[in-house]
């Protein structure tokens, strides 16, 4: 089996709980607002914003696993094209979450919620 060094892992691990919090702020996010507004020609745009954070992040999320369980499956070792893929993916990662994070802040902002 293929292992990822130690601090690979606590890296993965950490971004993949910070998507999971985004994930579950941008989901919560678009209920109030849907329950509280409803689905108007106002807020379509905030709900599709929100909605799109939400399918951005589950997607690096379930990127991260996939090739973790890639790298794990690699017998003897993994390849380096994989290795590759999952530098990438927390390359993008990591710079992703700060934009998310910003998007459910202005939406907040724009309909006044904490």
């Amino acid at each position: 089996m293929a292992k990822i060094p130690g601090e690979v892992t606590t890296t993965i691990n950490n971004l993949k709980q910070q998507v999971l919090e985004i994930v579950e702020e941008a989901t919560a996010l678009e209920m109030r607002i849907f329950e509280a507004f409803g689905e108007t020609e106002a807020t379509i745009p905030y709900l599709d914003e929100v909605k799109t954070v939400v399918d951005d992040a589950e997607s690096s999320f379930s990127r991260l696993s996939t090739l973790q369980l890639q790298i794990a499956k690699a017998q003897p070792i993994a390849p380096g094209d994989i290795l590759e893929l999952m530098n990438r993916a927390i390359a993008r990662t990591q710079a992703r979450i700060p934009a998310w994070e910003r998007s459910i802040q202005e939406v907040k902002l724009e309909w006044n919620l904490p």
